[in-house]
């Protein structure tokens, strides 16, 4: 099957200032991948391009079997783009806008149905000024939905909500995946792309320096986990050389013992067996597999946020 989305070599640079610096992935269909960097890495100059609202300075790129320079028309007949901020007028009731955006495009949802999955029915008549920052969110969405998109851009649908609306909108794009819609999605959240992706590529300055699964990313870059278990009485400091244990080390009141495993599921049986067999009393035990936010601070040295 053709992937939706084909990157070779994409370059753009603004003077000598090159703020994407030939980068390759495919996206294929059905699939929610994540563009995750942060300010300035070039996430959003390579949505734009892939959109057909920015010209590229080199490389190869078709999305939907389009070149989005050549074929711009056709190619926003069919996608769906959600960006970070949408203005509309304030005396814009929330039907007129998308009866409005409708009728733009060729293939047109059904405006009552998306007002009521979306949970605007009951402000379909009410200005645009009149609603909350979720509810002009969950507006813009609905008008990237309104043209039935094959697939479906997200830049950065949930920065500024809370988590009740974030949650709902982590849902709804779920219940478009299940519709076997493809999403190119940016975002802030490390925990929203390690629910909602498929696959993520971690960018940073303009430059590609990962791409896989959350999961494959996590074992790739670490390929261990930590345990930490907590005594009420000092532990002896001769550990025993247990099956995948990497490395540890004991706190100098010898009650905290932490482990770095590769695999946990063997060290931690054989961790509290030999606790108890030294007669001591466990008081605390916690397992932790590296996160996606461990894996991003230790490719880019950076918080996804900074």
């Amino acid at each position: 099957m053709e992937p939706v989305i084909e990157v070779s070599g994409l370059h753009k640079a603004y003077g000598d200032f090159e703020a994407v610096r030939g980068i390759d992935f495919e996206v294929g269909e059905g699939e929610i991948f994540g563009l995750l960097g942060p300010n300035g890495a070039g996430k959003t100059t390579t949505v734009e391009i892939l959109e057909g609202l920015r010209a590229r300075s080199q490389g190869q790129v078709k999305v939907l079997g389009f070149d989005p320079e050549v074929s711009k028309q056709s190619l926003k007949d069919r996608i769906g783009v959600c960006l970070q901020a949408t203005n509309l007028p304030d005396k814009l009731r929330v039907h007129e806008a998308l009866q409005w955006f409708a009728a733009f495009y060729s293939r047109k949802a059904d405006c009552d149905k998306l007002l009521q999955r979306l949970q605007l029915w009951e402000k379909r008549n009410d200005f645009y000024s009149k609603l909350s920052g979720g509810q002009k969110q969950r507006v813009a969405l609905a008008l990237a939905l309104v043209n039935e998109p094959n697939l479906v851009f997200l830049d950065e649908p949930t920065t500024g909500l809370d988590p009740q609306v974030r949650l709902e909108i982590h849902t709804l794009i779920e219940e478009l995946k299940a519709a076997k819609r493809t999403i190119l999605l940016t975002t802030h959240y490390i925990e929203e792309a390690e629910r909602l992706c498929d696959r993520v590529a971690i960018i940073d300055q303009g430059k590609i320096v990962a791409i896989g699964s959350p999961r494959d990313l996590q074992e790739r870059v670490f390929g261990q986990s930590r345990i930490e278990v907590v005594t009420a009485q000092p532990m002896p400091a001769d550990l025993p050389a247990f099956e995948a244990l990497a490395k540890h080390s004991l706190s100098d009141d010898g009650k905290t013992l932490v482990v770095h495993s590769t695999r946990p599921a063997r060290t931690l049986p054989d961790l509290i067996k030999w606790i108890d067999q030294k007669g001591l009393e466990l008081e605390d035990i916690h397992l932790k597999r590296p996160t996606l936010e461990d894996v991003f601070i230790e490719l880019t040295g950076k918080k996804l946020r900074d």
